[in-house]
């Protein structure tokens, strides 16, 4: 499993011209399954995204201190399968990146297990499948 991980002042996804998600401060996080990922994988990655120091303390003047969850942000997930594109010539290869029948639940399950791990309104979601802008 691949994760890109951005601190964000506001982020939010649509798809066919309407907003399907939006957060205020927090992390957008581009998630690409590979085909062996299983749901220690999961685990890992939510417990790492959701416990990474990337926001500054205000009161120690410490840069680097805070997770997202000491900072009551938003965390805002979406399916990015091209995270596992191969190159090999001039055309990608996505044959790594789970089937997206599989992947489908799979992502759903660890979005759901950002929400259990933190607060379930705090964590919001693209549409899996769907082009998002």
């Amino acid at each position: 499993m691949k994760a890109v991980v951005q601190r964000v002042a506001s982020a939010s996804v649509e798809v066919d011209g309407r907003t399907v998600s939006a957060i205020g401060p927090g992390l957008l996080v581009l998630v690409g399954v590979h085909d062996l990922d299983t749901h220690s994988d999961a685990d890992y990655i939510c417990r790492k995204v959701l416990n990474m120091r990337l926001f500054p303390n205000e009161q120690t003047a410490k840069t680097w201190d805070l997770n997202v969850m000491q900072k009551n942000y938003e965390v805002l997930i979406v399916s990015q399968f091209t995270l596992y594109g191969i190159l090999k010539g001039n055309k990608p290869d996505f044959h790594v990146a789970m089937a997206p029948d599989r992947a489908k639940s799979f992502y759903a399950s660890l979005v759901e297990r950002f929400q259990r791990s933190y607060k379930s309104e705090a964590v919001k979601d693209g549409v899996f499948g769907a082009m998002m802008k």
